[in-house]
């Protein structure tokens, strides 16, 4: 193998959905650079691999520390694969600074792609797919899980989550409360032996999961807003209201929480209006 860094998927459920490339790379890597080398010791024991050679440590509270040995060990002719504990990498998972800096540095950087559950949870759900936003996992505060809600809700795209299933009830309700009846989808298990996918408002899907007690991984969706929703069309209208009666940074703050707009285009148009 050539030396740099492998971004390895592995299974998120299923040890059959493993590709023979992403096996090859994993069996003849120099090194393995991992979340919890516990948990990448198992997956290489239930892949048959060969678990004799190093697995180091590269998640969230020692990945500044940890990225510049990994560099050096690549820049010294090894081949490290980079795994998580499931799904593909840098996904809501540690990584990106290990690959950035190797882009930074002139460090070979590969990708060997495989399952990720955003993308399974996505096909599965049945809500739009031509334009769709990762969010990653849901705050876990109430006000905080509110405003990521209200900053997306006015996003034309369908938005996808992570969330645990014992936080999936209080999170749709605050869905229900922020995206009204939007059609909502939460996919879990996905690959295992109880896969299941279902769709309905936030209040549907609350009865579902008080009737059945939520288990497993979980991937929410809400499809995207309704014409009459979207407000981009009319942005510089809301605009100017804003504008007349409020100072020009609070009427750019309350469209960026209210609709979601990009603060900077949004900011760029108030100082035109501002100037006309």
């Amino acid at each position: 193998m050539k030396n740099g860094i492998y971004i390895v998927a592995t299974p998120i459920g299923n040890m059959a959905d493993v590709s023979e490339r992403a096996r090859s790379v994993l069996q003849n890597a120099d090194v393995i650079a991992c979340e919890d080398t516990r948990i990448a010791k198992k997956l290489f024991t239930l892949l048959g691999l060969e678990t004799r050679k190093p697995f180091i440590t590269l998640h969230d509270h020692n990945e500044e520390e940890h990225a510049a040995g990994i560099l050096e060990m690549a820049k010294n002719g090894n081949s490290i694969a980079l795994i998580s504990d499931a799904g593909s990498p840098l996904i809501s998972d540690p990584g990106y600074k290990l690959i950035r800096r190797c882009r930074q540095e002139g460090v070979c950087v590969y990708t060997i792609p495989g399952p990720c559950a955003l993308i399974c949870a996505l096909q599965l759900s049945g809500l739009p797919t031509n334009k769709f936003m990762f969010a990653g996992f849901i705050p876990n505060k109430d006000k905080a899980r509110e405003d990521l809600f209200n900053n997306l809700k006015g996003i034309d795209a369908t938005l996808i989550f992570y969330e645990t299933a014992n936080r999936i009830v209080k999170t749709l309700k605050k869905a229900g409360e922020v995206f009204g009846n939007r059609e909502m989808s939460v996919a879990r298990e996905i690959t295992k032996m109880y896969e299941e996918c279902l769709n309905g408002t936030a209040e549907e899907l609350i009865c579902r999961f008080e009737k059945n007690e939520p288990r497993g991984e979980m991937v929410l969706m809400v499809s995207p807003p309704a014409e009459k929703e979207k407000p981009y069309q009319n942005a510089e209208d809301l605009l100017r209201q804003e504008l007349a009666q409020n100072s020009l940074k609070t009427a750019v703050r309350n469209l960026v929480e209210k609709y979601g707009f990009n603060k900077n285009e949004i900011y760029e148009l108030a100082l035109r209006i501002k100037n006309e």
